[in-house]
């Protein structure tokens, strides 16, 4: 069996995902809701569910400090939401806060979604 690799770092994790075809980011639109332009779809925050969160915090910029959110569609189709945190966030306002207060959380196990 395969030992499973420790991810510290944004890049990994994303570099993880893409492997596993998990390419499909998910970006805040003019109207409130969340876009994937890969799967060609609009989501609402009924739509998805987050299934894993990873904080990352630089040690020495603060432009460095991000969250990623993995989320799940009603389709089973992963994808992900990128955030910076405070003034470094490319989500301006409280639309976007909103919308990820508003979304279901399962938080699953690493290794069942890295399979």
């Amino acid at each position: 069996m395969e030992q499973p690799v420790e991810m510290n770092t944004l890049s990994q994790i994303l570099e993880k995902l893409r492997k596993k075809g998990i390419d499909h980011e998910l970006k805040m639109t003019d109207h409130g809701k969340m876009q994937s332009k890969d799967l060609n779809r609009i989501y609402s925050s009924d739509d998805l569910t987050i299934v894993k969160t990873y904080r990352f915090e630089g040690m020495s910029d603060p432009g460095d400090n991000s969250v990623l959110y993995l989320v799940e569609d009603d389709d089973k189709n992963i994808g992900y939401i990128l955030d910076a945190y405070g003034a470094y966030s490319d989500n301006d306002g409280a639309a976007f806060a909103d919308f990820l207060k508003k979304i279901n959380t399962a938080d699953r196990d690493e290794q069942e979604l890295f399979r």
